[in-house]
């Protein structure tokens, strides 16, 4: 079970068109064809049949079937026009759900395509709970939910296992990968073949991309920047590329839910601060196998906690936005999670024996943000509980994933 399908549901219950996007292999062909998606037909572009009549008939395609789910929808962007006009012809709630390996919303003329018509539901890689079968992300609602004097009690009571974070970020949390692979080597070998097919392949269908060895390199170089501001000269150096093909290529990882860029928190009150984003990857078993590196570092358990963050932001009902923040004098917590007028910092450090220096990044925002900020967390690879100071928790990565 998955975290997305109940957001799915009550999205098909309102709107005429769903899309379900997200890395190719993150689950979304097996998603859509749940019972939680109702009885529909199915046809993927993946069938070069298929493909074919999207591109010569399309109202056929779109026009004989009450409920239709069509996967890989991507690779017809065209097709998108005849689904506007079969919606509007007949606006029906659920009649479309449709998938894509890429962001439809960053492909060019798509988001004017499906203005009002279609609701949009990112599936992300599989959280540590959903591989462990619950069909669910890390305690986050129970933390909003509760008193901050509480959380203690919270995640203390939770029946969870200690796991060594570092294998988790091997196997990453694509199906195949993290359930069915058993070893690191027989997960390197399909690695292997999901990077071949991305850039032979899926890169194809957003853009024609010639140099497919600089193209590999800039992902290198991106893998080796795991949790640092993102700096497209330093890139364009690392790769030997220049600035512009950087911007491009950076662009094109995010559309396909490869890369992922952190917006700086913005709100402004008496510090002056750095506003560049911060780069991540989508799976942080693809992040470690292109970079080369079989020992995943701190920057790969702060992926680990983003992949669980934003997996619960996007089937959340709420509205929840994600940052970073850093000051021009240093100061910084890894990520800030805004719910409404409140913020809750987060620090994430891969020791087993957090201590109050550890904190200061979280104390500096608290201080800075008042009562809008809540109780900051310090996420660490140790096994006990503790309030460092007041208002910062450290607690143990898998006590809240």
């Amino acid at each position: 079970p998955r975290l997305a399908a109940r957001a799915l549901r009550e999205r098909l219950r309102v709107m005429p068109a769903v899309v379900v996007s997200g890395a190719r292999q993150a689950g979304k062909s097996t998603l859509v064809r749940e019972p939680v998606a109702g009885k529909r037909h199915y046809a993927t572009l993946d069938d070069l049949d298929v493909c074919d009549l999207a591109r010569r008939d399309p109202m056929a395609l779109v026009g004989g079937e009450p409920r239709l789910t069509i996967d890989e929808v991507q690779r017809e962007p065209q097709l998108l026009r005849s689904i506007k006009r079969a919606i509007d012809n007949r606006r029906v709630p659920g009649r479309f759900l449709l998938t894509g390996s890429a962001n439809l919303l960053l492909m060019r003329g798509v988001s004017e395509s499906l203005a009002g018509r279609a609701s949009y539901l990112t599936l992300w890689p599989m959280t540590r709970r959903e591989q462990a079968g619950t069909g669910r992300g890390g305690l986050w609602p129970e933390l909003l939910a509760s008193e901050d004097e509480a959380w203690r009690e919270v995640l203390g009571d939770e029946d969870a296992e200690p796991e060594d974070w570092k294998r988790l970020a091997r196997r990453g949390g694509f199906p195949t990968p993290a359930l069915h692979l058993r070893n690191d080597r027989q997960r390197s070998i399909w690695f292997d073949g999901y990077v071949r097919t991305y850039l032979e392949r899926d890169l194809q269908d957003l853009a024609s991309i010639t140099a497919l060895p600089d193209f590999r390199r800039l992902m290198r170089a991106a893998c080796h920047r795991l949790g640092q501001m993102v700096n497209q000269t330093e890139l364009g150096r690392d790769a030997a590329l220049p600035q512009p093909t950087v911007h491009r290529y950076l662009n094109l990882l995010e559309t396909s839910y490869m890369l992922l860029r952190i917006p700086a928190f913005a709100r402004n009150r008496t510090k002056r601060l750095i506003k560049s984003p911060k780069l991540y990857w989508g799976d942080t078993g693809v992040a470690l196998h292109l970079s080369g590196n079989d020992e995943p570092g701190g920057a790969h358990l702060e992926n680990v906690i983003l992949n669980d963050l934003l997996a619960w932001r996007d089937s959340s009902e709420e509205r929840i936005d994600l940052h970073s923040w850093r000051t021009v004098t240093g100061e910084e917590v890894d990520f800030v999670v805004e719910v409404g007028e409140r913020s809750i910092p987060i620090e994430v450090k891969a020791t087993a024996r957090p201590r109050l220096a550890d904190a200061a990044g979280l104390l500096a925002f608290r201080a800075e943000y008042g009562g809008s900020a809540r109780a900051g967390l310090l996420l660490h690879a140790g096994k006990t509980i503790e309030w460092l100071a007041p208002g910062i928790l450290a607690v143990p990565w898998w006590r809240v994933l």
